[in-house]
């Protein structure tokens, strides 16, 4: 199978790497250039466009930044569909509304193409260790066709459904993880005017059954978001804000306390970050 590997980023680079080291032939496209540095010496091959790295391409993996992003790789003038073969798939692993997935999949169909979301959970150090976890949403033939690629650098790989499920089960995912921020870092305050020492208590919790990967991630900050709100406040806020939508969309009363948690700790964060960013609220 042919590879097409665009987003190259901190997570997608190590992602089209395990790719390229599993053998698969690769091309690479990336809108910065100096991400595709890692890979001088490798058989990956490059092309000048999305398009012209679909028409070397069976499977175009697409792991870029937000839903205007997927949307002008994809369909742009010079966007993937413009090259992708009758047969050829697409794989859509940034994180995204659903209905970007179901839109462009429309789109595809038109032109004999599949596409399937897959985004994916775990960070660059889990893809570069091929231990990312992959939620996948489409019709079962096309996931078992791409499963081989998928697994070089997820474990699991998991079929959620039908087009669209996994990018719900990836924001509701990440609506617990922006929770468990939250009520991480309170707790750690809390042991603090307690007097107790912040990074012995998150070794206590880490082995204790209030562990969570949250935890460990606020732990290594320094035992507040600060740090997190950095580079992972705009992401978890955009997400967030998709998860909301669908709430609303669905009339659902469900999720409304992991919803209010999650809202705040995106408060924390904002008022971490510099300028500060006004957060709409999950719940109204």
């Amino acid at each position: 199978m042919r590879v097409g590997f665009i987003g190259l980023g901190v997570q997608g680079g190590p992602m089209a790497r395990r790719v390229v080291d599993a053998g698969f032939t690769t091309t690479l496209w990336a809108r910065r250039p100096a991400t595709l540095t890692p890979f001088a010496g490798t058989p990956a091959q490059r092309a000048s466009s999305a398009a012209e790295l679909a028409t070397a391409s069976d499977l175009v993996c697409v792991c870029v930044g937000d839903d205007a992003d997927v949307e002008e790789v994809i369909a742009g003038d010079e966007g993937v569909l413009t090259g992708l073969r009758q047969g050829g798939v697409i794989a859509v692993h940034s994180t995204v509304h659903p209905d970007t997935c179901r839109r462009l999949a429309d789109r595809a169909r038109l032109r004999g193409v599949t596409l399937v979301d897959a985004p994916v959970s775990g960070g660059g150090g889990a893809a570069a260790e091929g231990r990312l976890l992959v939620m996948v949403g489409g019709e079962s033939g096309t996931v078992a066709f791409c499963r081989r690629v998928f697994e070089t650098f997820g474990d699991p790989v998991v079929h959620m459904g039908p087009l669209g499920s996994g990018q719900v089960a990836k924001l509701l995912n990440n609506a617990l993880f922006t929770a468990n921020l939250a009520t991480s870092a309170d707790v750690l305050a809390l042991g603090r005017t307690l007097d107790i020492d912040p990074a012995g208590l998150a070794d206590v919790l880490a082995h204790g059954s209030g562990a969570s990967f949250a935890l460990g991630r606020v732990a290594a900050a320094g035992g507040t978001l600060d740090r997190i709100a950095a580079h992972g406040g705009p992401l978890l806020r955009k997400d967030a804000r998709l998860l909301a939508d669908l709430a609303e969309g669905a009339g659902t009363p469900a999720g409304a306390t992991v919803m209010r948690t999650a809202d705040d700790a995106l408060a924390l964060m904002a008022r971490a970050e510099r300028p500060l960013i006004s957060v709409r609220r999950l719940t109204g």
